[in-house]
């Protein structure tokens, strides 16, 4: 059986004071900020979590899919879809014969019989390939209110393109619009507004952002964004860029307001507008996005039953010296220098006053290109990446193979777990995804120009799968089981809703979670966002929890639903938002 170990909680369990049911003895008042307290809205738990000595464990899920995960994206129908660039030659998947060998405007526009994008069934590991027009290389995304995929952007032909994946067609090919957005986007970041159209912003020499309403017909509105160029850090010369800022950390706060992260500065600002309502101290210590590279995500947001939510934080992680990419680019030097990745974290609350950033502990290993993903229980994974280097063809070293389990509100100096090792170097243009079992697929990696299956660092196209300390079979006697029929699977804002669970829950000991699946590209997963929502009622194993009150804690569209037990989940399942 697995060990039980004592966690201290923050504030007192928000549910259970909504309920109005005593606390546990073991649950403790503040942690002064000196012994590592940070406000959290409150435990999750009216007793222990449950601890486990399993570290996780890796698996192959299929040897090879054929195609590099530059880009990836659960969508609501199971398929995971990822793919790479058209422009940069064939990858390892001919298309199936019989299929019709597209025109490549990146190649002369002769026939490309090569896949470039595929779609993967994580229930079976089985895959088909998709065609992928205009070049979607270094492009971003995300899912529309109804579950279709839609990446925006890209270059060459691409630059300008939208490319749909329908959700509701299990054999659905993308349908591609070129030329449709009012700006270039290349390494872009999206994020779904509260009425499901998405802001689509920056880019390399973009410095404004669009909203792209979600359908394939609409008018370009674009908004000049000086910030941009404020935090691009200057090129070295013709066809030298460093920058710093690409792909840049963007989310939607609880107040309607998009927070944005760039290089090493950040600023909240109204999407209808342009109009900058808040600028934030400077993050010091170095570079944070691409080529630099390193983490951010928004914590899971607690509510209360009246929908207020009770902790608003950003977290930014690794990266590299504003100098990395410079001393290590082939357009820049000869000799190339991999330089030590950042290994600090920080915190800020922004929609506090005062908001600063606050030291987090340091993660174990140094980090660039790395993802960091929202688990199922709440808790966070950092995986993937290198100790030294930059993003960009054969600009990183010493893959960081090591991952972490990171819970940010435990104790100082108890928030970072290192895990059970892969085998596999996931670095540049990899990406990886939560899914419904509560597993992570890990897929992709090509340090390279062109797909190199042999040599240092090879175009890796092995799947894996890694199963979270969580996933110890030794906890299965007391995880949650959802019953699907006996579920909400469609939710309305601020109205409560039913969750079935086939194994006892007890108040006090439940959480649910509701996780909006990122697009995720170059370490940077966008528009992730986990929801913890206020627990009422747990009466003859029915949860009656109530879901978050709008589009501004919850943009409209597909999420997973989660049951953990003293921080152990059982699978999930899809439910809509709106």
């Amino acid at each position: 059986m697995p060990s039980v170990t004592k966690t201290y909680p923050i504030f007192l369990l928000h549910i259970w004071l909504a309920s109005s049911v005593l606390a546990a003895p073991d649950i403790v008042g503040p942690l002064p900020q000196d012994q590592g307290g940070i406000p959290d809205g409150g435990s999750d738990y009216a007793m222990p979590e449950i601890e486990t000595p399993f570290l996780g464990s890796w698996i192959i899920d299929n040897p090879n899919a054929g195609v590099a995960a530059m880009q990836l994206q659960l969508m609501p129908n199971d398929q995971v879809v990822w793919f790479d660039t058209t422009s940069l030659g064939p990858s390892a998947l001919r298309l199936p014969e019989g299929v019709p060998c597209p025109l490549n405007p990146e190649a002369k526009n002769l026939p490309d019989c090569y896949a470039h994008a595929i779609a993967y069934d994580w229930r079976t590991t089985k895959y088909r390939p998709l065609t992928l027009q205009g070049d979607a290389w270094c492009s971003s995304g995300n899912l529309w209110p109804n579950g279709n995929l839609v990446a925006t952007g890209g270059t060459f032909s691409g630059d300008k393109a939208i490319r749909v994946l329908a959700n509701d067609n299990p054999k659905a090919d993308f349908d591609t619009r070129i030329g449709v957005l009012a700006c270039v986007r290349w390494y872009s970041a999206n994020q779904v507004l509260p009425d499901g159209s998405a802001v689509v912003l920056g880019g390399r020499d973009s410095y404004s952002y669009e909203i792209v309403p979600p359908q394939m017909e609409f008018k370009p509105r674009k908004f000049d964004f000086p910030f941009l160029h404020q935090t691009t850090t200057p090129p070295l010369g013709p066809g030298r860029p460093v920058e710093n800022n690409l792909y840049p950390f963007l989310y939607l706060l609880p107040d309607g307001n998009l927070f944005v992260f760039a290089n090493n500065r950040a600023v909240s600002f109204t999407a209808q507008t342009g109009v900058v309502v808040r600028e934030y101290p400077e993050l010091k210590g170095g570079a944070r996005n691409y080529p630099a590279s390193g983490m951010s995500a928004l914590l899971p947001l607690k509510l209360t039953p009246e929908n207020q939510p009770l902790n608003t934080e950003i977290v930014v992680c690794g990266g590299n010296s504003p100098n990395a990419y410079e001393v290590v680019d082939a357009k820049h030097v000869q000799d190339k220098v991999y330089m030590t990745a950042l290994h600090d974290c920080h915190r800020i609350h922004p929609l506090d006053k005062d908001a600063a950033w606050i030291p987090e502990q340091d993660m174990p290993s140094p980090r660039t290109m790395g993802d960091l993903l929202h688990l199922a229980n709440g808790d966070l994974l950092m995986l993937n990446g290198a100790k030294a280097g930059t993003s960009g063809w054969e600009n990183a070293k010493d893959a960081n193979l090591v991952p972490l389990l990171y819970t940010p509100f435990k104790p100082m100096g108890k928030r970072f777990k290192e895990l059970a090792p892969t085998t596999i170097a996931r670095m540049y243009h990899s990406a990886s995804a939560l899914l419904p079992d509560t597993r992570v697929l890990v897929a992709g990696s090509n340090m390279h120009q062109f797909y190199t299956l042999d040599g240092a660092y090879p175009t890796e196209l092995r799947v894996e799968r890694f199963a979270p300390p969580y996933s110890d079979p030794a906890l299965d006697v007391g995880r949650p089981a959802i019953s699907p029929e006996a579920t909400d699977k469609v939710l309305k804002y601020g109205k409560p809703f039913k969750v079935t669970t086939t194994s006892p829950s007890v108040l006090g000991e439940i959480k649910v979670t509701l996780l909006y699946p990122p697009f995720t590209t170059h370490g940077f997963s966008q528009g992730q966002r986990m929801l913890v929502p206020a627990i009422t009622t747990i009466e003859n194993n029915v949860i009656t929890a109530v879901a978050p009150g709008s589009g501004m804690l919850a943009p409209p569209g597909y999420y997973i639903l989660f049951v953990s037990r003293l921080g152990v989940p059982g699978h999930g399942v899809w439910v809509h938002i709106d």
